[in-house]
């Protein structure tokens, strides 16, 4: 790639490019590695100096690997290959770049961001409670391991007793799905409303700011729910990931390379796309079958909703083994 075409605006750097470092780059005999570039912008990711230096060399082309995706996920894969490779980033880069990925990327947990900032979690902490804004209305993050869990513990547990009270023949694997916490929690949220019990403890409720008369009496009062079916709760509209954070989510994916260019891939996006509906079209497709063949759809989407629930699991068991 001839050199001129690329832009060598400093991503990561606060106080830009060190002349000593591109100069002893120019100095090495050796052939530099390639840098990394932002397709839709041409801008430069990772390997600035090594551009300078190319440059200084009187070299009129250098190696280029492209990336696709948006100018936030470029600057956080700037910020990740900055930090594990290359002349090291300061505290004031480290501490500026987790700033702006809690701006654009406020969904990530502590530690993802501290893993890829190369900073301490209590520092990302820190830095996110001086962040105002959207981030502080949300309610799950993506952690390091793929998985979306819940800020605040009694958030999963209401919804999970909600599941419950909705198709109390739901599996605890299912209501875990659902509600996003894990298969002791949900199988502990079971059997407190089976004693009558307020599904969230005690210490939950104090440190949420809820009432400790909150939900076990109406859990009584609502009991099972003959004839329920999964389809309630797997809706939009029900328990799960608010609608905005599940469209950022998507809106992620969609731009990622290794999904946007493989075909599989957007086989993937276009399942995710077309069975992700609000409450309103999820009753307008309900209305829509003709009553002799209700038994035979609703079998359907059982059998549709358990192949997403399995495949859930193989994603989940895909993370456990690479972790």
């Amino acid at each position: 790639m001839p050199v001129d075409q690329v832009t060598e605006t400093s991503l990561v750097r606060v106080a830009g490019s060190l002349p000593d470092h591109v100069s002893a780059l120019a100095q090495c005999p050796d052939d530099l590695p390639p840098i990394l570039v932002h397709r839709p912008t041409m801008q430069v990711i990772d390997g600035v100096h090594r551009l300078r230096a190319a440059k200084l060399r009187g070299e009129t082309t250098i190696g280029v690997r492209f990336v696709d995706g948006t100018e936030e996920d470029a600057f956080v894969l700037a910020v990740s290959a900055n930090v594990t490779q290359g002349l090291p980033l300061t505290l004031a880069d480290r501490t500026a770049a987790a700033s702006r990925i809690l701006s654009s990327h406020p969904h990530l947990s502590d530690r993802l961001i501290a893993s890829t900032a190369g900073l301490s979690t209590k520092t990302v902490a820190a830095v996110r409670q001086r962040t105002t804004g959207e981030m502080t209305q949300l309610h799950t993050r993506l952690g390091r391991d793929g998985k979306v869990r819940p800020l605040d513990a009694s958030h999963g547990r209401t919804m999970a007793s909600q599941a419950i009270s909705n198709n109390p023949d739901l599996s605890l694997r299912a209501i875990a799905r659902i509600a996003g916490i894990s298969v002791g929690t949900a199988r502990d949220v079971r059997e407190r409303m089976r004693r009558g019990e307020d599904p969230i403890p005690l210490r939950y409720r104090l440190s949420a700011g809820h009432r400790t008369e909150s939900s076990a009496p109406e859990d009584k009062a609502s009991g099972p729910h003959p004839g329920g079916d999964n389809s309630s709760p797997d809706t939009p509209g029900a328990p799960g990931t608010p609608r905005a954070e599940r469209d950022r989510f998507l809106l992620s994916l969609r731009t990622d390379p290794s999904l946007r260019f493989s075909e599989i891939g957007r086989a993937l996006l276009r399942l995710l796309d077309a069975n992700t509906l609000d409450t309103a079209q999820w009753d307008r497709l309900a209305a829509a079958v003709p009553h002799r063949w209700s038994p035979v759809v609703a079998d359907l989407a059982m059998d549709c909703a358990a192949d997403w629930s399995a495949l859930a699991c193989r994603v989940r068991e895909q993370v456990r083994v690479s972790a």
